[in-house]
């Protein structure tokens, strides 16, 4: 299935992008090409196949949720590039004030 440069047109205004006669030549061989490969796709037999959102199984590895003891303000501070009065010190972003 080939794509004419009218659609090339259409989908660039969608995308909000101006295109050559050059590129408007490209992407459309380019879109045509992908077209071709998802038809390809959709032609396979997928009959018994269990439809899945990932190739391969996602696990999370997550640690348990134990409470303890938390940090001192003093260890909360240490690394922090600036810290003045016990808070840490960031640049402003508002004007005023």
């Amino acid at each position: 299935m080939g794509i004419d440069d009218k659609q090339v047109e259409h989908v660039a205004k969608l995308a909000r992008l101006e295109l050559s006669e050059k590129e408007k030549e490209l992407f459309g061989s380019q879109l045509s090409a992908i077209l071709e490969h998802a038809e390809n796709v959709s032609a396979l037999d997928t009959q018994g196949v269990v439809p899945t959102s990932h190739s391969v199984p996602l696990l999370n590895v997550m640690r348990p949720d134990v409470p303890h003891e938390p940090l001192q303000q003093a260890e909360a501070l240490a690394n922090a590039p600036v810290a003045e009065s016990g808070h840490f010190r960031v640049p402003r972003i508002m004007e005023g004030e």
